[in-house]
């Protein structure tokens, strides 16, 4: 999946391609068409749902990325200079004799120089291009970071981000020789220079936001300045470093915050093509479907630490939720005995020390989830609401409302012989019901974003109104209008 927050990025490593499309002997232009409707299908198989696909060959970035560049040139932060360091083809950029060290491959016995960060090969490169003063941001970079200490999320990559500037930055290489990569945009004064590919591939946050016609101190109309970007940590040092230079250099806003997640990996090894060891995510969409690998990629990713990726953990996470949520849906909409309509009219009355703690978890739960997401940490988000579909079970197992109900029918009229009055019942099983009904409907609200298409055919399920499925409705008590299913709910429970 491409590293971007609202935009996919189809041609984000220029050389690869331009390499790449030679193999495939195509034209680089067509063999970018047929690779990014790969990316735009895979988006919609996920049920992704975006406000634009951005291409950096499209004639809107091209413009707003050679005016980037003149900006930068006339503010005095691009010059002319001979370059000679250690570049490596895979990640697009250059490193410094500090960042790079000798490898073996253990399978060909040959040595080669790689980066210490990626441990991608790296080749040493003389050639003359431009070059952008990064050197001079460092105190305004440490300064914004200062004021700003959740700009990177987690706080460890925070913490790598302030310690690489504060050991001091240098000049960085913004152009290549056309001979030497001829895919891409030109400098606009200088044709035999192609700009570098982070620099034109990060503008194109700022092109759909109607740079640079964007009217001064109200960038954010059109979208700029993005609340966060989501990114791999492998990209960190383009997103954390790079492009706040680029901004400041401009006095441009920068993005609120950045969230930094950790990699998937397989059998505890990072995913690798050369070694084969990947997921076609095509795949993995048709066998589990859109909903599952959602909530799989959710509940499970780590955002600090890595994850290991496994079909048998997908069906175990899943078959986890659906033991738990999904049984206690069967339970409340298709139990004989009660209503869930006039359970819902009723409302709450059981005042007991089970009662009491249900109530108070269904209200610290919007809030506990906001938190969470606020902290930019959506599986943990998730986890909160699985404790309260769980706590729902236990609550309604110790309650038993089957028990009383069986001492009346659905309508409160009383079967054989009974012990309590038939209305004290009947309010018993109404606030039970009503209690675990109000997490269905709150936790389904909630899990809207994660599962869109169960979460909702189960608040259809419920008879929640498709216009009170919003946050602010995920409240106990906010809703007392639902209890009527809109599809079929099936065969009901003996």
């Amino acid at each position: 999946m491409p590293d971007t927050a609202t935009a996919y990025l189809a041609e984000r490593l220029l050389r690869q391609i331009q390499r790449a499309a030679e193999k495939a002997k195509q034209d680089v232009r067509a063999f970018c068409n047929t690779n990014s409707q790969s990316f735009d299908k895979l988006a919609n198989e996920a049920n992704v749902q975006y406000d634009h696909f951005v291409r950096t060959s499209e004639p809107d970035h091209r413009f707003a990325v050679q005016h980037f560049w003149l900006m930068l040139k006339e503010r005095g932060y691009i010059y002319e200079s001979k370059h000679e360091g250690w570049y490596s083809v895979s990640d697009e950029t250059f490193y410094p004799s500090s960042a790079v060290h000798l490898r073996l491959d253990p399978a060909t016995g040959r040595k080669f120089m790689a980066s210490q960060e990626t441990g991608k090969e790296v080749e040493w490169v003389s050639e003359t291009n431009y070059h952008f003063r990064m050197s001079a941001l460092g105190d305004r970079l440490l300064d914004f970071y200062a004021s700003n200490p959740r700009f990177v999320e987690p706080a460890s990559r925070m913490q790598d981000v302030v310690q690489q500037v504060t050991d001091g930055l240098t000049d960085l290489s913004v152009s290549r020789p056309v001979a030497r990569l001829s895919w891409g945009i030109p400098v606009p004064d200088d044709n035999s220079q192609t700009i570098y590919v982070w620099l034109d591939a990060l503008v194109n946050y700022l092109t759909k936001a109607n740079y640079p016609f964007q009217v001064p101190g109200q960038e954010h109309v059109a979208g700029w300045p993005a609340d966060v970007h989501v990114i791999g940590k492998d990209i960190v040092r383009f997103h954390c470093i790079y492009w706040p230079a680029f901004l400041l250099a401009l006095d441009l806003p920068l993005p609120k915050q950045i969230l930094t997640h950790a990699h998937w990996t397989l059998a505890h090894e990072k995913m690798s093509k050369s070694k084969g060891n990947v997921v076609n995510p095509f795949y993995a969409l048709e066998r589990f479907g859109s909903d599952t690998m959602r909530y799989y990629l959710v509940h499970s990713g780590g955002i600090q630490d890595d994850s290991d990726y496994d079909n048998q953990y997908i069906i175990d996470r899943y078959k986890q939720l659906q033991g738990n949520l999904g049984n206690l849906v069967t339970r409340v909409v298709r139990g004989k005995g009660w209503s869930v309509r006039r359970a819902v009219t009723s409302g709450w009355t059981d005042d007991s020390p089970e009662g009491k703690a249900h109530v108070e978890a269904l209200e610290r739960l919007p809030s506990a989830v906001e938190h969470w997401l606020a902290k930019l940490h959506p599986g943990a988000a998730i986890k909160q609401v699985l404790a309260v579909i769980q706590q729902t079970n236990q609550y309604m197992q110790k309650s038993s409302p089957w028990d009383l109900s069986a001492r009346t029918n659905e309508h409160g009229v009383p079967r054989g012989i009974i012990h309590l009055p038939t209305d004290q019942h009947v309010r018993k099983v109404d606030s039970i019901i009503y209690l675990c009904a109000e997490s269905i409907r709150i936790c389904g609200i909630l899990l809207q974003p994660v599962m869109p298409q169960r979460m909702r055919h189960l608040l259809d399920l419920m008879g929640v109104d498709e216009g009170r499925r919003m946050f602010q409705d995920a409240v106990l008590g906010a809703d007392r209008e639902y209890g009527t299913p809109l599809v079929d709910v099936g065969k009901g429970r003996e």
